[in-house]
């Protein structure tokens, strides 16, 4: 093979293909999870651990204020404005927003809802219908369409939902074959973290997998998830059906067949949310093994219809309000914050936030192929929901950025781009956030 025709992709949120020539996979922490004060109520270990060492208990990094939040204090914002729509683009606010892109504006799709003001909301977008591969951010999909069939299953019983989610162990199986992403596992009997990528005999309840999936971005834990949904969708009451009852329906099912689920457990969702399926839609598994379990279409975003997800999330309307409200929990920041939310504009905030990424490198004079500086393709995409300061936020917007600037750090740009943002707006602000300071009690 010629130097000429080498290249190197790494696909950052999702599965790896090579063009060319795979030259290496690189695994990816993730920065979202359920608030601390959850690991009772849910059973997700690795809380445990983040609480131990938040506590002083055990050695480790502590999170950030914005990351304390309690349960209770992680619910949806916009139950009362279940009618809002994404008003018109702000001609100045857009304006202000497109300035801080610089001169690769054009390699940038952006949409911005400040809600600050929630009797005033604003809204800008630049090329904010552009289709992207959603990476990672797909995963919004996956735990969208596992409340939906809980919700379908158990409409009026979200007490059976939940418990569902809580008690039912799962085998993670072949199916995350193979996924360099590591997630973190209390070992409850030996009061240990694991910190180490998802192995098919491994086990855990199908809320750890849902914060494996979210808060670790594991492609493993969100291919499992849609394998036990596929099951779910399939056996309703009947869940889980047993080793042997779930391996010959996959075996014994006409591929076909089991590519029209597929979609429909993906698919149907995102317009029951009220989203278009033409402007999101996740079309397969996460991993080799999964796709070749059952053959999927593909996947696509655009800015603005994500942001809209992030719009139907606060307003209890992603599937219902128990949903919105564990969907949001679970994307909260309590892992180690990167990308968008790494800003150190944010330690403050509450973030909930999902990302992923792909580039693509090929030969080039004086050019060095690194993490996230793709020179034929430098995907990037975050969306967040921030309010700052965390339990008392005088600034509450949402953001949906996708990007492809080649040759520069996708990651770092990002952070940027966020910190760029907080400073929008709190400068558009000002004035407000002073009447509130001066008016608090001391």
């Amino acid at each position: 093979m010629s130097t000429s025709t080498q290249r190197t992709m790494w696909w950052r949120a999702g599965a790896c293909w090579p063009v060319v020539l795979l030259i290496s996979i690189v695994g990816c922490r993730g920065t979202a999870g359920y608030p601390l004060d959850g690991y009772e109520h849910t059973g997700i270990g690795r809380l445990e651990s983040a609480r131990r060492v938040q506590e002083g208990i055990d050695p480790g990094d502590k999170q950030p204020r914005g990351a304390l939040l309690r349960m209770e204090q992680v619910v949806p914002r916009l139950l009362d404005r279940r009618d809002l729509e994404l008003p018109s683009p702000d001609p100045v606010f857009t304006a202000e927003v497109v300035a801080l892109l610089g001169g690769n504006a054009d390699r940038y799709s952006i949409a911005v809802l400040d809600l600050s003001d929630r009797d005033a909301p604003l809204y800008a977008e630049h090329r904010a219908a552009e289709l992207y591969n959603p990476g990672s951010v797909g995963k919004l999909a996956v735990a969208m369409a596992w409340f939906q069939q809980l919700a379908d299953l158990y409409s009026e019983d979200t007490q059976a939902r939940w418990r569902l989610l809580k008690d039912t162990s799962v085998v993670a199986s072949d199916v995350v074959v193979s996924d360099h992403h590591t997630v973190r596992r209390w070992d409850r009997q030996a009061q240990r973290l694991i910190r180490r990528s998802l192995q098919p005999a491994d086990t855990g309840t199908l809320l750890e997998f849902m914060d494996w999936m979210l808060s670790a971005s594991a492609n493993a834990a969100a291919s499992v998830l849609i394998k036990q949904g596929l099951l779910l969708r399939h056996f309703g009451n009947g869940y889980p059906a047993g080793p042997e009852v779930e391996r010959q329906y996959f075996q014994q099912t006409p591929g076909a067949e089991l590519t029209r689920s597929l979609i429909g457990f993906l698919h149907d969702p995102v317009a029951r949310s009220g989203l278009d399926p033409e402007r999101f839609r996740q079309g397969s598994f996460f991993t080799a093994t999964g796709k070749r379990l059952v053959a999927g279409t593909s996947s696509y975003a655009s800015a603005r219809e994500l942001l809209r997800y992030l719009l139907r999330l606060e307003q209890g309307r992603i599937v219902d309000e128990f949903s919105s409200t564990e969907i949001k929990r679970l994307l909260y920041s309590t892992e180690r914050r990167i990308r968008y939310a790494s800003s150190p504009a944010l330690p403050e905030a509450a973030v909930y936030f999902k990302s992923g990424s792909l580039f693509e490198c090929a030969p080039e004079p004086d050019f060095v192929c690194l993490q996230y500086h793709g020179n034929v393709k430098n995907y990037m995409n975050s969306v967040a929901i921030v309010e700052s300061p965390a339990g008392a936020p005088r600034f509450y917007y949402m953001v949906a950025l996708m990007s492809n600037v080649l040759r520069k750090n996708s990651a770092v740009d990002h952070q940027t781009l966020a910190t760029r943002i907080q400073r929008l707006i709190e400068k558009r602000h000002a004035g407000t956030a002073a009447r509130q300071l001066s008016q608090a009690p001391s």
